[in-house]
Parts: structure tokens; sequence; C-alpha cells
């Protein structure tokens, strides 16, 4: 799956082309574990069956996915999840915003199905890895939900409250055969602030660099079919 993404670095744009070969989703990756048994219980609460063990790694179809801002899914019970996502490239990882949308419904019965019945979203500007790693801790990932027109913060966090990258990507080497090149991660997700669930008609993703003056976003309505 070939994707066309703007690396923005020192204030310049510059085009480039990822091919993606393999998708890996990571789940319950925050350093702090009081704050990932929360989530692990607010997804329980909503009738989802979380693994003993974690943190976890999920398979993704690569054609799925999309920088676009519209999305299809199959009933109206999904919702998104605000995730860093890495490219891993020959000599170098991009980084992205990114939403790992999820079919709710489907994921009371198994996790792995109901990551691969949505697209996984991806802003269209990256950073370099190298250019974030100083300051990487103070980056914030956040989330919006719209449901019936009414507009809410959904999740909101420091980096410093999830696994490094270096970490994310020890994991996923530990676990998965081959080499990484052509590897997309999308890094776990934040517990929904309040708890709640929303499966609303439109989800944006905001990954924020106060030190720098910048951020990457993605954007997109939900549609069901």
């Amino acid at each position: 799956m070939k994707l066309d993404l703007t690396l923005v670095r020192d204030g310049r744009r510059q085009a480039v082309a990822v091919d993606v070969r393999r998708v890996i989703v990571a789940g319950f990756t925050g350093r702090d574990q009081a704050a990932v048994q929360a989530h692990i219980e607010e997804l329980r609460s909503h009738g989802i069956a979380c693994p003993e063990r974690t943190p976890v790694l999920y398979q993704k179809f690569a054609h799925l996915l999309a920088t676009g801002n519209e999305m299809e899914v199959y009933g109206p019970d999904t919702s998104g999840e605000a995730e860093f996502v890495l490219f891993v490239e020959p000599g170098r990882v991009l980084v992205a915003a990114g939403s790992d949308h999820t079919d709710r419904d489907l994921e009371k019965s198994s996790i792995e199905k109901s990551k691969v019945v949505c697209q996984g979203m991806v802003s269209s500007e990256v950073w370099d890895l190298a250019d974030v790693r100083e300051g990487w801790d103070d980056l914030v990932l956040r989330s919006w939900a719209t449901k019936d027109g009414a507009r809410a913060l959904y999740q909101e966090g420091r980096l410093a409250d999830m696994m490094t990258p270096d970490a994310l990507l020890a994991l996923v080497r530990e676990r998965v055969t081959g080499d990484l090149a052509g590897t997309a991660i999308y890094s776990g997700t934040f517990a929904a602030i309040g708890g709640a669930m929303t499966c609303g008609e439109r989800f944006e993703v905001e990954l924020g660099d106060a030190r720098r003056g910048r951020a990457l976003r993605c954007d997109y309505r939900v549609t069901p079919v």
C-alpha cells in the first residue's frame, strides 16, 4: 500500500511516498499501568473481553490505511482511537497522527476482527522521528468526537504516559519476524475522558508539539452503510 505523505521539517515540506507492507496495531501500551488498567476496565464495562497479557499486538490489512477525510463503516457502533503512528523505512522512522477506528459491536466477540473491518486513518503530514526525539514526552495527543452535531474533547494525554517509540519498536521486533522496513505501527491509545465511548459522525486527532508550534492532524467523517 503506497501512501503519499508530506514530510514537515524545519518549516519546509517535502513529498514522500511510503510503501506499507504490514500494519501492526499495539494495545495497552501505557507506561503508567494504573492508566492501562483504567482503559481495560473501560473496555470491559462495554462487554469487551480484554487480554490477560499486555501490551498486545494485532495485525491490520495494509490496504486499509488511508489519509482521506471520509470513512464508510458497517454500522453505527464504531469509534476512533487517537494514536501516534510510526512508519518504518530503511534508515529512518516517520511519525504521523492516526486513528485506529474500531467496530465496537464486533469488538465484544473479537478484538482482532474489529480492527480489520474499519480503515486505519493517518495524517497526511509526518515528522521524522529524529527531529522530535528531544521533547518527545511533552508532545500531546488529543481527539475530538462529534455526535449529533455536538463536538467534544474525547481523549487527551502527554506521550510521557505512553510507551516510547524505541520501546514500541523493540516490542514489535521481539514478536514479529522479518525486517520491519515497510511496517506501520499504531501506538495504542488513552482511555476516553469520562470513560464513555462516543460513536459519532466525525473524529479528529491532533498530535501537538507546543515547543515547535506545530501539530499533525487527522480528521474524518464516519458514514454507516
